[in-house]
C-alpha cells in the first residue's frame, strides 16, 4: 500500500480535490471568491508535494510505470494548471459554474498524469480521452457567446476524429504484434507493412493532438472561441503533456523503427515550423496569433524530438518548462487586456506602453522568450532544442529551424513595437491589476529569466534520467 500510494501520489491528490470540488457542489457550496482561494492553495500544495517521495516502480502488472524524471514532467503541468489559477482569476470569480470548470481542467490534468505514466496501449487510450473529453467542454464555457459554442464543436469533432485514428492504428498494431504492452511491442516490431501502416496511424493521431502540420486546421479557430483559461490550458498543459508521452512512444515502442520515424520527424517538424510561422505573420487577433506561435513552437519541439538519445528528452523537457512560463506569461496579458477593455486585436495593442508600462514590459518579455532572444530563457531552450536536433549532424535541418528562428523574430517584435513605439489615439485605459494576477505575471517573468541564467535546472533535469 505504501508504494502505491508513492508511486500513484500525483494522481490520488488530483482526484482527491476533484472529490472534494463534487461535495462542496452538492453541498451548500462557497462563494466563489472563497472556492477560488481554496483551489489555488490545493493547487500551489499539489505542485510542492510533486517534489516529494519521487522513485522507479510499475503498478497494475506494469501497466502504470512512473520515475523521477516522470514525476517532474507531472510537476510542469501541476505548475501550469496553478498559475492559470492565478492569472484567470479575474474571470473565475464571474463564471457561474467555478466548481465544474476546476472539475474539468483537473480531471484533464488527471488524465494527462495517467498518460506520461502509461506502459500499456489500453490505459494509454483511456487516459487521452479522460485528458481530451473535459477539455472540449471547457472550450464551451462561454455559453453566452456563439464563437465559444463553435470552438468546442471544432475541438470535439477533430478529437473524435483523432481518436478514431489513433484506435485503429492501436488495432493494427495489436493484430500485428499480438501485444499492447509497450515493451512486448517493441520486442515484436520487425518493420512489417501492416507494422508501418500502424504507426503512420499513431503518429497521425499525435499529430492531431500536438497541431503538427498538416493536423492544425482545428487550432486557431478552438483558440480564439475558447476563454482565455481554456486557451491557456490548451496551449500549454495538453501540449506540454502530448510532447511527453509522444518521446515515450517514439523512444520505446517503436525504437526499432527509429530511421523511418527520423524522416518523417524531419519534414513534419519543417512543414510545422514554416506554416506557424508564415501564418502568424498575418494574424490580428491576440489569440489566434499565440495559436499559430504554439504551433511553430511544436515544430521545434518536434526538432529536439529527433535526436533519440537522452539529450533530446532533457532539451525538450526544460523547453517545455521554460514554454510554460513564457506562454502563460503572453496569455496572462492578453486575459487581463482582454478581460477589462474586451480588445483581444493586435493594433489595440498600440501605446500600450504609455498606459500600462507594466504589462507592456511582461508581454515584451514573454515575446522575446518565445522568440528565442537571449538572455531571456527561450534563448537556452531552443539553443538546447536545436544541439539535440543536430546530433545526428544533418546540419542543414538545424539550418532551416535557425532562419525559422529569425522568421518569428519578425512576428514577435511587431507586437512589441506596436506596443512601446506606435501611437493610438485610443490606448487602453490604464488597468489596475489585482494582487493575484500581478503576483502570477511576476512568476512568470522572473521563470523566463531565471530558467536560463541557473544552468543547475538543465543540469537537474539531466540527472533524472
Amino acid at each position: 500500500m505504501n508504494e502505491f500510494f508513492t508511486l500513484m501520489k500525483s494522481e490520488l491528490v488530483v482526484t482527491a480535490i476533484i472529490f472534494l470540488l463534487l461535495f462542496i457542489k452538492i453541498g451548500k457550496g462557497m462563494k466563489n471568491e472563497s472556492l477560488l482561494s481554496l483551489v489555488q492553495v490545493l493547487l500551489l500544495l499539489n505542485f510542492i508535494a510533486g517534489f516529494f517521495f519521487n522513485k522507479t516502480g510499475n503498478l497494475f502488472g506494469d501497466m502504470f510505470y512512473t520515475t523521477p524524471l516522470i514525476a517532474f514532467q507531472k510537476n510542469i503541468l501541476s505548475l501550469a494548471v496553478y498559475l492559470i489559477s492565478l492569472l484567470c482569476s479575474d474571470w473565475l470569480k464571474k463564471t457561474g459554474h467555478l466548481p465544474e470548470f476546476f472539475m474539468l481542467m483537473l480531471s484533464a490534468l488527471l488524465g494527462m498524469f495517467l498518460m506520461i505514466s502509461s506502459s500499456n496501449l489500453l490505459i494509454f487510450y483511456l487516459s487521452l480521452e479522460l485528458a481530451t473529453i473535459p477539455v472540449a467542454a471547457m472550450a464551451n464555457f462561454d455559453l453566452e457567446k456563439k464563437r465559444s459554442s463553435e470552438g468546442a464543436m471544432k475541438m470535439i469533432l477533430s478529437s473524435a476524429f483523432s481518436s478514431g485514428i489513433l484506435l485503429f492504428g492501436i488495432s493494427l498494431l495489436y493484430g500485428a504484434t499480438g501485444t499492447i504492452s509497450f515493451p512486448e511491442i517493441t520486442a515484436q516490431l520487425d518493420g512489417s507493412s501492416v507494422q508501418i501502416l500502424a504507426f503512420i496511424f499513431i503518429v497521425t493521431a499525435f499529430a492531431f493532438k500536438l497541431s503538427i502540420v498538416p493536423f492544425h486546421l482545428w487550432t486557431a479557430d478552438v483558440y480564439e472561441g475558447s476563454p482565455m483559461a481554456v486557451t491557456s490550458f490548451l496551449s500549454v498543459v495538453s501540449k506540454g503533456s502530448v510532447a511527453f508521452i509522444f518521446i515515450t512512444v517514439l523512444y520505446k515502442m517503436f525504437q526499432p523503427m527509429q530511421d523511418m520515424w527520423y524522416t518523417l520527424l524531419v519534414i513534419l517538424a519543417i512543414a510545422t515550423m514554416v506554416t506557424g510561422n508564415l501564418f502568424a505573420l498575418r494574424q490580428q487577433n491576440i489569440k489566434r496569433f499565440l495559436a499559430f506561435s504554439s504551433i511553430a513552437q511544436v515544430g521545434f519541439i518536434l526538432v529536439g524530438i529527433s535526436s533519440n538519445d537522452y539529450m533530446g528528452i532533457t532539451a525538450v523537457v526544460y523547453f517545455v518548462l521554460i514554454y510554460v512560463f513564457s506562454n502563460l506569461a503572453a496569455f496572462g496579458v492578453a486575459t487581463v487586456i482582454a478581460e477589462r477593455t474586451g480588445k483581444e486585436n493586435i493594433d489595440d495593442y498600440k501605446g500600450l506602453y504609455k498606459t500600462n508600462p507594466f504589462l507592456s514590459w511582461i508581454l515584451a518579455l514573454a515575446l522575446f522568450s518565445l522568440a528565442g532572444v537571449p538572455p531571456t530563457a527561450g534563448f537556452f531552450g531552443k539553443l538546447f532544442l536545436l544541439t539535440a536536433g543536430g546530433a545526428k549532424a544533418a546540419y542543414w535541418f538545424i539550418l532551416v529551424a535557425a532562419l525559422n528562428m529569425i522568421i518569428s523574430l519578425y512576428y514577435y517584435l511587431r507586437v512589441v513595437r506596436a506596443m512601446f513605439m506606435d501611437k493610438n489615439d485610443n490606448p487602453v485605459e490604464p488597468i489596475k491589476v489585482s494582487p493575484v494576477v500581478k503576483l502570477a505575471l511576476i512568476i512568470c517573468g522572473a521563470g523566463i529569466i531565471m530558467i536560463g541564467l541557473l544552468s543547475w535546472i538543465f543540469e537537474y533535469i539531466k540527472t533524472l534520467h
